[in-house]
């Protein structure tokens, strides 16, 4: 495998600041959920074909019947976490939200584990438990045992689970794909997914006001095309659980921006749990590059 441009660990950390403005862009628009993710998609499919139709097309024919299998499931699992996050921000605030979908951790050590047999050591999955516990602890005063905060908790939850999915299909195609071509046709399939859902749902295609039309944009340009395609780059070199320990810094950037942008109160408990959050990525980083230098040491 060829050497990386620049370090990973620097398009991830852009990545995650990115995708932090998600649930602000979200909270501003009125459309529903469906909605709100195709047009983030077909957006991010639109900037995207002029470059993949002049230099990638000749690479769909690479794709085997496994690449289109991965694919194609990656793409319908990206949609519905869309869907499901989106939905969760209607009744839950964007701490809580943002807190439940990035405890990615939990579902990426046991994927990773079960599908390609990467074993973390002990200090990785205490580092990870600290992370965790911070990012739990950011909204743990808005979390409610009843009512609709609690569905938009449960929303959240499964969205969590959806994106980790979505990752560990990606981590196995990407290997093997181009990062155009495989965020194209993820997101293609992803498109359609929503499309078919909007109208199985009724909801409403348009029209929609100027404003509704710049959010819309906004969460495809930021979020989509500089956030999940820095994932999706960084998912040729390191594995899912590198990335969904460092999303737990969208937490942070989330509930800072919600608190400007949208008059959110930050808790004392929100603060502390970032600083926890930060710690634990230090202490996972720290640890998974020591393996990576004793693993390379031996290949050697």
């Amino acid at each position: 495998m060829e050497k990386p441009a620049i370090h990973p660990y620097i398009p991830i950390i852009v990545g995650v600041f990115s995708v932090a403005l998600s649930a602000i862009f979200v909270k501003m628009t009125s459309a529903d959920s469906g909605v709100t993710a195709f047009y983030r998609m077909l957006f991010s499919i639109a900037i995207m074909s002029p470059v993949f139709f002049i230099k990638y097309t000749h690479e769909i024919k690479k794709l085997s019947k496994r690449d289109w299998i991965f694919t194609t499931v990656a793409g319908v699992f990206l949609a519905f976490h869309f869907i499901l996050w989106f939905e969760s921000l209607n009744y839950t605030s964007v701490a809580s939200s943002t807190v439940l979908v990035t405890l990615q951790p939990l579902f990426a050590f046991a994927g990773t584990y079960f599908f390609f047999n990467e074993k973390l050591s002990k200090k990785a999955l205490i580092a990870g438990a600290v992370a965790i516990s911070g990012s739990v602890l950011i909204g743990y005063g808005d979390f409610k045992v009843s009512g609709s905060a609690l569905y938009g908790d449960l929303l959240a939850l499964i969205a969590c689970a959806l994106i980790t999915a979505y990752l560990l299909f990606g981590q196995d195609v990407r290997k093997r794909l181009s990062l155009v071509t495989y965020t194209f046709v993820v997101y293609g399939v992803s498109t359609i997914t929503l499309f078919f859902y909007i109208l199985f749902k009724g909801e409403s295609f348009g029209p929609y006001p100027a404003s509704e039309w710049m959010w819309f944009l906004l969460l495809a340009l930021i979020p989509n095309l500089l956030g999940h395609t820095l994932f999706n780059w960084a998912l040729k070199w390191v594995s899912t659980n590198v990335i969904s320990i460092a999303i737990l810094f969208e937490p942070i950037g989330a509930a800072v921006l919600a608190y400007f942008i949208l008059g959110e109160y930050l808790s004392v408990s929100q603060i502390v749990g970032g600083s926890i959050v930060l710690a634990g990525i230090a202490l996972f980083v720290a640890d998974y590059q020591k393996i990576k230098i004793r693993f390379l040491k031996l290949k050697a």
